[in-house]
């Protein structure tokens, strides 16, 4: 099916890696030019060479997204946005009464502000267009989840945010989506820690009797960047093979 979005341009935050670096992938495959966004130089240029070697278009860009002006200048130097993942994300586990203040701080200002501002900066020229997609990356664990307070509050954050554009940008042809995400196997999650705990505990609490995977997450996000999405918009998609806690 053709998605009518080839030529496009797409921001994805935290394409270096993990779901992002799928989802980057997954606009490039549809002839969509993509700008990987990473604020590690290594995974940023690795994500858009694998692209370009491939046969598709996109360039690196190295952000530290909860830099506002850096933010802003960056967007202004590119050209315009059509397409908008914000991705990047990360986080810092630990029971409430032991969590810190720059844990809680820092995935609050990566998860949650960042994307603000990214969403900030390339609205202008989407209201200029009339025309915009918006997909932002939330989590199952919106709902809360075991020693994650801070992640839990900044996906909500997140979809709240998500809604609020829809309402506010509807009108200038823009929607905004989200995507809710259960647990994903890949190369982020297994550098956890706890990794095998949390893998165990995914698979006993999902039905489909499996793990996510970063096509399932980047399929969900090409359904909603697709012109044939347009009048669906403040919408919030769980893909998490059945799982809700």
């Amino acid at each position: 099916m053709d998605l009518r979005i080839a030529g496009q341009h797409a921001l994805v935050t935290g394409a270096g890696r993990g779901l992002g670096r799928g989802i980057a992938k997954a606009l490039a495959g549809e002839g969509v030019h993509v700008i990987a966004l990473d604020r590690d130089a290594e995974f940023a240029r690795s994500a858009a060479d694998e692209i370009v070697a491939k046969g598709g278009s996109a360039q690196a860009l190295v952000l530290d997204i909860t830099d506002s002006a850096a933010v802003r200048e960056a967007v202004a130097r590119l050209e315009p946005i059509q397409i908008l993942v914000n991705c990047a994300g990360f986080s810092r586990d630990a029971p409430v009464d032991e969590m810190s203040d720059e844990a809680w701080q820092s995935v609050l200002d990566v998860c949650l502000t960042g994307a603000f501002y990214v969403t900030r900066a390339v609205v202008p020229a989407m209201k200029a267009a009339g025309y915009g997609r918006i997909v932002n990356i939330s989590s199952r664990a919106r709902e809360g989840d075991r020693n994650k307070v801070n992640y839990a509050a900044a996906k909500a954050g997140l979809v709240g945010l998500t809604q609020a554009l829809a309402l506010e940008l509807g009108k200038s042809g823009i929607t905004s989506n989200a995507i809710a995400p259960g647990f994903c196997d890949g190369e982020r999650p297994r550098s956890l820690p706890h990794y095998a705990e949390l893998k165990e505990r995914a698979l006993a609490l999902t039905p489909m009797d499996r793990l996510g995977e970063e096509a399932d997450i980047a399929d969900a996000v090409l359904y909603f960047c697709a012109r044939q999405s347009g009048y669906v918009t403040g919408e919030v998609l769980t893909v998490a093979g059945g799982r809700w806690r």
